[in-house]
């Protein structure tokens, strides 16, 4: 990690106040401009790494708690998350030798937790280097002090992170896949083993279980053409038959698929793609931007949503591989018709529910509670995935949009989207009810 040292060297900020009372200089506070342009980084080398939408909520859940627990020791206005949620260490009471500049020890602690839970490190580090070599003087006493707390504080959440079962679950046996009739198979082009089949067991930050919000179940399988099942089945195969352009730009707008693969003969090669959290993450940048939002409400509003995120995805993965639902490709090639495609590629986990519904109403839960009801923005996030930008009055038009895409991409049944958005309104309502960020 030495490299931080260097690129954080050009890094300063006029004095701050510490959690230990000295006077703030008066000196600007420097912009959250800075700050969201971290999260872009972070995001960048998720991507390049393809995590799965489950673990990349898991990156900017610990990244994002770590700055976030940082930067509020400047002022007093946002509570710890301390004392509100399982494990994590009481980071206030961290000592810091001399002025601490909170900015800087926030950038620090996101960059250096975010660094040890990514592959590529190294995309972090040039990425850096170019971000923080635009910001203001240095001076090497408070630089030095603020890095050692940056340090301390991430120090810490990656040590609570080491409890929450993830290392547990890469150990645990290669999934096996269900010969009953009706249960998850893998799917084409690439015929991918499952993902995250032991999410469930992560330990969960707001929730008191990953069962806690159980959906209830998925129409029983059956192939009788009048079963409640094959009626879904057959609207997923008539819908995306007659589709609006508008329908289709809906579904490929939050396709945001990191596993996507193309075929031409006998090459495979994979094009990266944002995951479901990943654009999230950026609308709350867009948002708090466009609400001009301070650096301590916009950590707060970042670490919001990755714990709804992150929650959500848990919940989510929890069902999945509890009802292991086949997915309407496999259905449709086999009783309905054979030379179907789904206009997106099928994801390579069960069907029910569908994550990204349950991920989309959980955070625009949260984020309706901390911007407001009709809060209106613009969403850029996939112009640099070749998509246009797209305008929603209301962060909950975003997420119904975002579920309903689901079926115009052919890979899910009506039932996953709407229980989907059940069991994400009530994550999300439970991530307002359990934690309390400002004072």
């Amino acid at each position: 990690m030495s490299y931080f040292r260097i690129l954080l060297f050009l890094l300063f900020y006029s004095t701050c106040t510490l959690c230990q009372g000295e006077v703030y200089s008066g000196a600007a506070t420097p912009s959250t401009a800075l700050f969201h342009r971290a999260q872009k980084n972070l995001t960048r080398a998720i991507v390049h790494d393809i995590f799965s939408p489950p673990v990349a909520s898991r990156i900017y859940l610990y990244a994002n708690a770590a700055a976030y627990e940082t930067i509020i020791c400047e002022k007093g206005t946002y509570a710890s998350l301390h004392g509100q949620v399982a494990g994590l260490p009481d980071i206030a009471h961290i000592p810091t030798q001399g002025e601490v500049n909170y900015p800087l020890a926030a950038l620090y602690a996101f960059f250096r937790t975010g660094g040890q839970l990514v592959f590529s490190e190294h995309l972090l580090k040039d990425s850096v280097e170019v971000l923080l070599r635009e910001v203001g003087e240095k001076n090497t006493a408070t630089y030095q002090n603020s890095l050692r707390y940056g340090q301390a504080v991430s120090d810490s959440i990656i040590k609570w992170a080491a409890g929450d079962n993830y290392l547990a679950t890469r150990k645990r046996r290669r999934y096996s896949y269900s010969k009953t009739p009706g249960k998850w198979m893998p799917t084409p082009p690439g015929f991918m083993d499952a993902i995250e089949p032991y999410w469930g067991k992560i330990r969960p930050v707001a929730l008191d279980s990953a069962q806690q919000f159980k959906p209830l179940p998925p129409p029983a399988f059956s192939t009788e053409k009048d079963s409640e099942f094959m009626k879904q089945a057959r609207e997923v195969y008539d819908v995306t038959r007659q589709m609006t352009d508008e329908q289709r730009l809906m579904a490929s707008y939050w396709d945001c698929n990191p596993f996507f693969l193309n075929t031409q003969g006998h090459l495979n090669f994979a094009t990266k793609k944002l995951s479901p959290g990943g654009h999230w993450i950026s609308i709350v940048g867009l948002a708090a931007t466009a609400a001009g939002m301070d650096w301590p409400a916009t950590s707060a509003a970042y670490v919001l949503t990755s714990i709804a995120l992150f929650d959500g995805f848990i919940s989510c993965w929890d069902e999945k591989y509890r009802s292991q639902l086949i997915r309407p490709e496999t259905v449709i090639n086999a009783h309905i018709d054979e030379k179907w495609h789904p206009l997106l590629q099928t994801p390579p986990f069960p069907e029910y529910t569908s994550g990204h519904s349950v991920i989309s109403t959980a955070v625009a839960t949260v984020l309706t509670a901390w911007f407001g009801e009709a809060f209106a923005f613009l969403d850029t996030t996939e112009v640099e995935y070749g998509l246009p930008s797209r305008r929603f009055t209301s962060f909950r038009q975003a997420c119904d949009e975002a579920a309903i895409s689901r079926l115009y991409g052919g890979i899910h049944y009506r039932a996953a989207i709407e229980q989907g958005q059940v069991q994400g309104e009530q994550v999300g309502k439970w991530v307002l009810q359990k934690v309390h960020l400002k004072q």
